[in-house]
């Protein structure tokens, strides 16, 4: 079965007597005559594939005739020559799979139809002002069609609390994509370790990451690139990358592509002349070893709070070991002293969004166990801000490293495993390219 018409008939098990609404994204207008890069809504493409504006999905398991529905864009010849060709209604039903197609037009006249005899409306208000119009103008029109004979909307709620579980679970389909998405980004993240000399600027560094991107296939970033020498490592979300590289200091890339809207996202950290100092080598083997640590928890019936504890005892151990902290490993870690150096989470879902969907927690407050299929970010670091009362040497060092890991049935597979982090090999291909010109 076709994997949007499986995630479709799911979602229509999971509603019984509902109908959801799941709308397309919208252009974003940029300037004047400009518009920013289209990106499609996560969830919508999710049960769809189809990577137009301007669309709605409605899944109505009680229709009669038809319980997937899409409204879209029809055919126009000016329009497409202008900006592109659509799919058009004609051919949705043969190529997405849908029981019927009708044009975006007709959303106001026919959407009420759908919902007439529905308890519940999966509809995410809130972020769109004039869909939700739409919606709720068509609710109150089947509300008045069926005063006297049958069921009305009683509850307005988000499908997320559906689709989100569905969307932690990877398909095999998904997964081959990420391994995809992740493959391009090691040649990214390897080209700009080749490039790295002293003198060129974050932004160079920038653009031969993501030049390796499109040219592998991927059509963006999954975010927005951090290319972050010296003391900008120690800004976490540090994403101006207009400075210039430093000898003697380490630059950390956090960047990854988007691969048929699937999201990478890795980080790597080496140093900018090809050699790291005692200071930064002391830092970094501590990362490495927490990065380490935290992927072997990632295991099927674990938790992200596992790996994260795991991370986060072999930092402060660490940091101790080096003079940064002082004190009994547990006192360290019950004081949560370890913050001043490390302040963020060790990982995080990813998927369709880089960030993705899904909780991390259950009702009770309970971590959620790993499952087959899930994939999370493991991602410690350490950051020694200058402003720190601590020893002058290992100031102003940022070092983080971040691998993408599946879980599988028997432990893991880490996505990213071939891009050089262990400190022979990073130092080996730091600067290998042909030098380019610096000015």
């Amino acid at each position: 079965m076709h994997p949007y018409i499986d995630r479709r008939n799911r979602l229509l098990a999971s509603i019984a007597d509902g109908v959801a609404i799941l709308p397309a994204a919208r252009p974003v207008a940029r300037n004047a005559d400009s518009e920013y890069e289209f990106r499609q809504n996560s969830t919508f493409y999710y049960l769809t594939g189809f990577d137009e504006p301007d669309a709605v999905l409605v899944l109505a398991p009680e229709h009669p005739a038809h319980r997937s529905v899409l409204f879209l864009r029809t055919r126009d010849r000016t329009l497409e020559i202008w900006n592109g060709k659509r799919l058009g209604v004609e051919r949705a039903v043969e190529h997405l799979g849908v029981d019927a197609a009708y044009p975006l037009s007709e959303l106001d006249e026919r959407l009420p139809e759908f919902l007439c005899g529905a308890r519940t409306l999966y509809y995410d208000i809130g972020t769109d002002d004039a869909r939700d119009r739409q919606v709720l103008a068509a609710r109150a029109s089947a509300e008045a069609l069926t005063r006297r004979r049958g069921r009305t909307v009683s509850t307005i709620a988000s499908p997320a609390a559906i689709v989100d579980p569905m969307r932690l679970i990877k398909s095999p389909e998904e997964i081959a994509t990420m391994r995809s998405a992740a493959r391009i980004t090691g040649r990214g993240h390897e080209a700009a370790m080749r490039a790295t000399r002293p003198g060129l600027y974050e932004y160079q560094i920038e653009a031969i990451l993501e030049y390796e991107y499109r040219y592998g296939g991927a059509r963006s970033t999954a975010y927005e690139s951090i290319v972050a020498g010296g003391e900008n490592a120690t800004i976490l979300h540090y994403s101006t990358n207009r400075e210039r590289l430093l000898d003697g200091t380490l630059l950390l890339v956090d960047s990854g592509c988007e691969m048929d809207n699937y999201a990478s996202d890795v980080t790597r950290t080496w140093p900018v002349n090809g050699r790291f100092s005692a200071e930064q080598r002391a830092i970094y083997d501590i990362v490495l070893a927490a990065n380490e640590a935290g992927i072997a928890q990632v295991q099927p019936g674990r938790s992200q709070r596992a790996f994260h504890e795991a991370a986060v005892r072999t930092i402060t151990e660490g940091l101790i070991d080096i003079g940064l902290l002082a004190g009994s490993l547990d006192e360290n870690i019950e004081r949560e002293r370890y913050r001043d150096y490390y302040m963020h989470g060790s990982g995080h879902w990813l998927g369709l969004d880089v960030h993705d969907v899904g909780r991390y927690r259950d009702d009770e407050d309970r971590p959620i166990p790993l499952q087959p299929g899930m994939v999370t970010t493991v991602e410690p670091g350490i950051y020694v801000h200058a402003d720190l009362n601590c020893d002058e040497r290992f100031k102003r060092i940022g070092v983080r490293l971040e691998d993408n890991v599946l879980v599988t049935q028997d432990g893991n597979e880490n996505l990213t495993e071939t891009i050089p982090k262990r400190i022979d090999a990073i130092e080996a291909i730091v600067g290998s390219a042909p030098c380019a010109s610096v000015s």
